[in-house]
């Protein structure tokens, strides 16, 4: 017996291109309804002052964590199918430390600053200019980073195998560290004014 959503999927061989946008646009609008959308709640997380971020991002996370690991363990869903990108790690860490620092001067990550865009917010519109510059700008460069970019590669690996655990046992793992994340993200939000 295979899953019911193996290749084709439950809706047929395009029924992702029909349900990502009715996903897209209903996690932008719980991002619009959580604030996230305004660049000073954003940024309030790195300065320790507004934890939200981090809150719906990790919760986001674990619910999608849980609902995959538990599907494929019923059988309704098979995770072999599911496409895992490789892991290069000198370019990834480079990435995400661009990353972090457009967030932190932008106040804003690619996807609210498509909800504060479609609100209206001219901030929003901005980080989208910059970040499709940047892209543009890597596009142009990439003859000479491409040794960079292609270096340090792991394969398609997770967190699972490369510190030797079960699935289960992963997945355990990162629940524990969200449960003590919101615990130490609560307390630090009552402690600062």
């Amino acid at each position: 017996m295979t899953a019911p959503l193996t290749e084709t999927g439950v809706l047929g061989p395009m029924g992702e291109l029909l349900v990502a946008p009715l996903i897209g646009f209903g996690f932008g609008w719980f991002l619009e309804r959580g604030g996230l959308g305004c660049a000073p709640k954003l940024a309030g997380q790195f300065y320790f002052t507004d934890l939200t971020v981090f809150k719906v991002m990790f919760s986001a996370l674990v619910t999608a964590m849980l609902g995959a690991f538990w599907l494929d363990r019923i059988g309704f869903l098979d995770l072999r199918l599911v496409y895992l990108p490789e892991t290069f790690v000198l370019p990834q860490a480079v990435g995400g430390a661009l990353f972090g620092a457009g967030f932190l001067v932008g106040g804003l990550c690619p996807g609210t600053s498509c909800v504060a865009a479609a609100t209206g917010r001219l901030d929003g519109v901005g980080v989208i200019v910059g970040m499709l510059l940047g892209v543009f700008l890597f596009n142009a460069v990439f003859t000479f980073v491409g040794d960079f970019y292609a270096s340090t590669p792991l394969g398609a690996v997770t967190l699972t195998d490369l510190i030797g655990v079960s699935r289960g046992i992963g997945v355990a793992i990162v629940t524990l560290a969200a449960i003590a994340g919101f615990v130490l993200a609560s307390r630090i939000e009552r402690v600062r004014p």
